[in-house]
């Protein structure tokens, strides 16, 4: 009887698929492309006195402040979408397909400003107004988070996927939405970019 119920267990646990967690390799590089997108958002917000940060270039375009306050709140709200929503996708091995190659592709076509669109409402930084240290406050946070929970997941993060809402993105797997977050940085961080480039941008 124990000998059957022993062999029972034995052939459950046999017939289990394996959970296939990060490799150490995936971890770094993803760290080291948060790192990465850190340092840019803090060097460009650097510094600033308020008629910088206010400044916009058109009554129509963001202000660096406008621009750092999406960036901090699209941290914690990307992040929720990995947790709350890709996690909870069924495991679909079989459709790796529609991610492979989107690891080294994704933050570059995230940079390419020629594409513009409309933030969630959500992430409209008219709707909540931010000191210059409220917003680094909040992304740092944010940050922390994400960068804590790609060091230590045991989630199978590239077997649950996501369509993003962008059809030239399409589908992404966990590992690379979280890849989508610092590309996200480095698109907002580039507009800052652009507003300090402007002719008439304060020179104090």
């Amino acid at each position: 009887m124990i000998k059957s119920l022993l062999l029972a267990v034995a052939m459950v646990m046999a017939a289990a698929p394996a959970t296939t967690t990060l490799t150490q390799e995936e971890r770094d590089k993803a760290i080291a492309e948060l790192e990465g997108s850190k340092k840019v958002f803090l060097d460009a917000t650097k510094g600033l006195s308020p008629a910088q940060w206010s400044f916009k270039s058109a009554p129509d375009r963001w202000s660096i402040a406008e621009c750092a306050d999406h960036i901090a709140l699209s941290e914690a709200f990307i992040f929720g979408r990995v947790t709350d929503g890709v996690l909870k996708t069924p495991l679909t091995p079989e459709k790796r397909s529609a991610t492979a190659g989107k690891d080294e592709k994704l933050v570059v076509m995230l940079q390419d400003r020629s594409f513009k669109a409309k933030a969630p409402e959500p992430l409209d930084p008219t709707k909540t107004v931010m000191t210059p240290e409220e917003s680094v406050k909040k992304f740092l946070e944010s940050r922390a988070k994400t960068e804590d929970f790609i060091k230590t997941t045991q989630e199978d993060l590239r077997d649950h996927m996501f369509d993003h809402p962008v059809p030239a993105i399409g589908t992404l797997d966990g590992y690379q939405w979280v890849l989508l977050i610092s590309g996200h940085t480095r698109r907002h961080t580039l507009q800052i970019l652009e507003v300090k480039a402007d002719a008439n941008f304060p020179k104090m």
